[in-house]
């Protein structure tokens, strides 16, 4: 593992790390935010998964997340949104391919070499973070748009593993819109059965665990009616009754004007449940 950026932040070090990942057999960065704290204790981590088109930067420079995480004693971990580099399956489009990885294990060609965002997520990148940096094991995890819809659906597929999920303006049922249709059709083939497993509506139906959700969604937000449809997840946790917390705001997009100008009250909020 190599280091690659170092940069003071509110008295902590916002540094970003490149590393040879076993799970997706390519290099693969990481932004991890260490706050002051973090000098003398071992402290709750908040991954946070960013959606189409994102590096680990598009966290790091525009959400503002570090101020919050200094205040609380909160590690916060970013990773890349897919495999990367010469080899590394591609598409023209935006919403496939390298910066689009959706956060599942791929099945088809020419994706299932590399496409494994949901084991690298859920389990090579803890595992490296907890024996790299000092973390106490305690984790959260959070995320906008695609990243969202990455955020729920691991919280909500490996009960116990997580204290705190929220979202901002996530994908909340993909396999029943176009940008979910899209990449589930390519990574994981025709069988719709299978895609049930990766949207947070279809998971709620046999959910163990009732950790609360907190989603935010801006009314302004250009995907809204098409791709996001939050309101299918208050229907799925009300058949389920499941906890959740949704927020509309009028007059917020997509953009991270909207993530930087409330992830101060999540970050609260994780902190809150991880230490608690």
């Amino acid at each position: 593992m190599e280091r690659i950026e170092h940069r003071t932040c509110f008295g902590g070090w916002q540094d970003v790390y490149r590393h040879d990942s076993a799970a997706l057999g390519c290099a693969m960065n990481f932004a991890v935010y260490l706050p002051p704290q973090a000098q003398k204790n071992r402290l709750p981590v908040l991954y946070w998964l960013s959606g189409l088109t994102c590096t680990e930067q598009n966290f790091i420079t525009k959400a503002g997340a570090q101020r919050y995480a200094a205040e609380h004693g909160v590690i916060l971990v970013a990773p890349d949104t897919s495999p990367r580099g010469e080899g590394v399956a591609d598409d023209p489009a935006y919403d496939l391919g390298q910066g689009a990885g959706f956060y599942v294990n791929a099945t088809q060609q020419p994706w299932a070499a590399h496409y494994r965002m949901h084991d690298y997520v859920a389990e090579e990148l803890p595992a490296l973070v907890e024996a790299a940096f000092p973390a106490n094991g305690v984790r959260g995890i959070s995320g906008h748009s695609m990243g969202g819809h990455g955020a729920l659906t691991i919280a909500l597929r490996h009960p116990g593993r997580y204290r705190s999920v929220s979202a901002f303006a996530p994908i909340v049922a993909p396999a029943q819109v176009p940008w979910g249709e899209k990449a589930f059709t390519a990574y994981l083939g025709p069988d719709r059965a299978d895609w049930a497993r990766h949207d947070a509506t279809e998971l709620l139906k046999t959910a163990t665990e009732r950790l609360p959700l907190l989603v935010d969604q801006g009314e302004a937000d250009e995907f809204l009616a098409v791709q996001l449809k939050p309101e299918r997840l208050r229907e799925a946790c009300a058949a389920a009754d499941h906890p959740l917390t949704l927020r509309l705001h009028p007059g917020y997009d997509h953009s991270y004007y909207f993530v930087a100008s409330f992830i101060g009250e999540h970050v609260a909020w994780h902190a809150k449940a991880m230490k608690g």
